[in-house]
């Protein structure tokens, strides 16, 4: 999913989360609230993968030439990659990928049925403003999980090259025709108000999910700290709008 630019890391998880960061999965997992709490998140990415998949491939169709298609193609194929590793996880620690992912997937579907691109220049938005906004998000939360699967969800939000393709595409638009901007500036400001909307609900409805986000996993509870993070979240949206050439 996670195919875009994200903010600049200053801290090493193992320090700014002593408890869990400094963690193999092996030793964290002895605890039953944080398993619970990291099937939820790869069974959450796990279906946001495998979403992102389907809306790029959907995305091809609006294509203006064979070359873009080829390119959201080959962006398509590896978000599928990125699903089957998390599958392949799910089950390696004897969950069942399914029953892992279906929580997340009215939540998930709700979203893109909202923010249906209706034209080719706000799907690339959506795909370089939305998933990045969803990827900084499971960013912050991989601070807080065990050495081993942060690795692997660090892996996962990888830039797949919709980054500097969506730039570019988006950018000579706006050069061609500069009333274009402004109607791509009011849609990335939805896309942020309901990724962020969306990120809450997920979490909110699952309690370990939930209790790991504000530290309560052996850290103790720390509200303010979630305020910073989706402060630094809306920071870097900020950013991502600047190098599209659009105001936030």
């Amino acid at each position: 999913m996670r195919c875009m630019e994200t903010p600049e890391e200053t801290t090493d998880p193992a320090e700014q989360h002593p408890g869990i960061a400094a963690r193999t999965w092996a030793e964290a997992s002895a605890d039953p609230q944080y398993r619970a709490a990291v099937v939820d998140l790869l069974g959450a990415l796990a279906y946001g993968e495998l979403a992102a998949f389907e809306r790029l491939a959907e995305d091809a169709k609006l294509a203006p030439t064979v070359e873009d298609k080829a390119e959201l193609a080959k962006m398509a194929s590896a978000e599928f990659h990125h699903f089957e590793r998390l599958r392949d996880r799910l089950s390696a620690v004897d969950a069942e990928p399914t029953a892992a992912m279906e929580p997340f997937a009215a939540a998930l579907d709700g979203f893109h049925r909202q923010t249906a691109p209706s034209d080719w220049l706000e799907g690339l938005v959506k795909a370089y403003v939305g998933d990045s906004i969803a990827s900084d998000f499971y960013r912050e939360v991989a601070a807080r999980l065990d050495s081993d699967t942060r690795e692997l969800v660090l892996q996962v939000l990888d830039d797949t090259g919709h980054a500097s393709f969506a730039v570019e595409k988006v950018r000579a638009a706006i050069e061609a025709d500069p009333r274009v901007g402004g109607r791509l500036a009011l849609w990335a400001r939805r896309l942020m108000g309901e990724a962020l909307s969306q990120a809450q609900r997920v979490v909110a409805e699952r309690d370990a999910l939930s209790t790991m986000l504000v530290g309560g996993l052996g850290e103790g509870f720390d509200l303010a700290e979630v305020g910073r993070m989706f402060s630094r979240i809306t920071e870097a949206h900020t950013k991502r709008m600047g190098a599209l050439g659009l105001s936030a």
